[in-house]
């Protein structure tokens, strides 16, 4: 968590001690708090790039109370139990977040074997680096095939800094990012006018770093549940994530939010309780105060092999091998996913264009189901028979299934197979009935469910209830 809590506080332009405060005090109070026990939170790169455009034109206060007032949007969402709303998530956009992110976590890494200046490295101090890193990789594979007692990736950055020490090896180390020495978090009160015009200012980026909190360690937890096969709480965990950027940005933090990386590896390694993510807190912090001279020598070699090891457990694999077998929207939902959330690194876009693409197919596919079939009773009244939602996506196919001039003086539109979803449908119905009584005929809806029959009562204004009473048969009771 250390030197990318470190990255992060770069990248939005703050001292690296701001993004290491925020890992500690998220972590710990996510850990405590939470919906997910084994899950890692902590100063994330998502809400990095959020915090940028404000932390130049603004400066630190202004993060750290755009940083609060996320907060207080993600417990309003918790409170108001939004997180249900991660059922609208189909799994294709997972899929693609997972991967996008597992081809970023791996991207990020590259900038290891760059030299200062940006430029490729080579010679030695290449070989050097590379060596080191396939040697912490080939221990995370290996070691688990014949002991999971003791985390393999503890035990790769320990025999990494093992070697870099013993033989002496000049390489990259932690320290060479940036000192992290420093003490408690100081507790501090956004120094910023308390104004209408400075609300406005961080308003937009409280809500976006909010959602991008929020979709990230919602989708974070769903993962952790299929791997553990446990179900965690959403809402509380929404909850938490507020109350945990709440103090972040009390205590001089950017805030954070779930971190897939770190939680994949701390559920890899066996945790599955609160206590994981309370020692790495507390840790980071103990860190910080008095072994950030020790933590400065890791080679960032073992840290790179790690992350690299990350990303390939972290990418869905069996993924790929469904391109055969799913439907093709669902295969391009995925790759689009997918490639915004590489290319954009914007993960809250990458799931809202994935969900809004999948809705618009699934719209598509249900407003071709609707059907109807047509019979003539011995009585001489015509009866259709609606299969099929009816919603803004069918309305036009089910206008074009009556034959109003043609049909006798009395219809029945019978929906006992469909039901009335939208005020699309309402209108849709209303259009139909007045197509039928300007030509002097009778149209009955039948076997209505309660819920429509509940939105046509609302909207009584546009549709005559009369219309769906008919005492020979019972229209909005039979068979309900």
């Amino acid at each position: 968590m250390i030197p990318e809590a470190v990255a992060f506080a770069m990248i939005a332009g703050l001292s690296p001690l701001t993004g290491l405060y925020a890992a500690f005090m998220v972590g710990l109070v996510t850990s405590i708090i939470g919906g997910r026990p084994g899950m890692i939170s902590g100063a994330t790169g998502a809400v990095a790039v959020v915090l940028v455009a404000l932390a130049v034109s603004h400066g630190p206060e202004y993060i750290f109370a755009a940083v609060v007032l996320a907060g207080l949007i993600q417990v309003a969402a918790g409170m108001l139990k939004l997180g249900k709303l991660m059922r609208l998530v189909p799994h294709p956009v997972i899929f693609g977040f997972v991967n996008g992110l597992a081809v970023i976590i791996f991207m990020s890494q590259l900038d290891q074997f760059k030299s200062p200046s940006g430029e490729w490295m080579s010679g030695q101090s290449l070989y050097i680096l590379l060596g080191l890193v396939l040697l912490t990789m080939a221990i995370i594979w290996a070691l688990p095939k014949f002991s999971k007692k003791i985390p393999a990736s503890l035990v790769a950055i320990l025999t990494i800094f093992a070697i870099v020490v013993v033989f002496g090896i000049e390489t990259k180390t932690v320290g060479d990012i940036a000192s992290i020495q420093g003490g408690f978090p100081p507790f501090h009160i956004p120094q910023i006018p308390f104004t209408w015009e400075a609300f406005m200012v961080i308003l937009p980026y409280s809500v976006i770093m909010a959602g991008v909190g929020l979709i990230e360690s919602l989708l974070t937890l769903n993962i952790i549940d299929e791997i553990t096969e446990t179900r965690g709480n959403g809402n509380q965990e929404a909850m938490a994530q507020g109350a945990a950027n709440i103090f972040s940005g009390f205590f001089s933090g950017m805030g954070g939010c779930a971190m897939i990386g770190q939680s994949l590896i701390n559920v890899s390694s066996g945790a599955r309780t609160r206590i994981s993510g309370i020692v790495a807190a507390v840790m980071l912090l103990v860190f910080i105060m008095f072994g950030s001279g020790l933590i400065e020598l890791l080679p960032m070699a073992a840290l790179t092999g790690l992350m690299i090891m990350v990303a390939i457990g972290t990418f869905e694999w069996a993924s790929l091998k469904t391109f055969n077998r799913m439907p093709v929207s669902d295969i391009f939902v995925m790759i689009m996913v997918t490639l915004v959330t590489a290319v954009l690194h914007n993960l809250a876009l990458a799931v809202l264009i994935g969900v809004i693409i999948a809705a618009l197919v699934f719209a598509w596919d249900n407003a071709k189901r609707i059907r109807t079939r047509k019979h003539i009773d011995e009585d001489g009244i015509k009866h259709y028979e609606i299969y099929g939602p009816l919603f803004f996506g069918s309305v036009s196919v089910f206008n074009s299934k009556f034959d109003v001039l043609n049909d006798p003086d009395e219809v029945i539109i019978d929906f006992e197979e469909s039901r009335v979803v939208d005020m699309s449908a309402i209108e849709a119905l209303n259009k139909i009935t007045e197509r039928y009584s300007k030509v002097g005929k009778t149209v009955h809806l039948k076997h209505l469910s309660k819920d429509c029959r509940h939105l046509l009562k609302n909207a009584d204004a546009i549709i005559d209830v009369n219309v769906m009473e008919d005492p020979t048969y019972k229209l909005a009771l039979d068979k309900i």
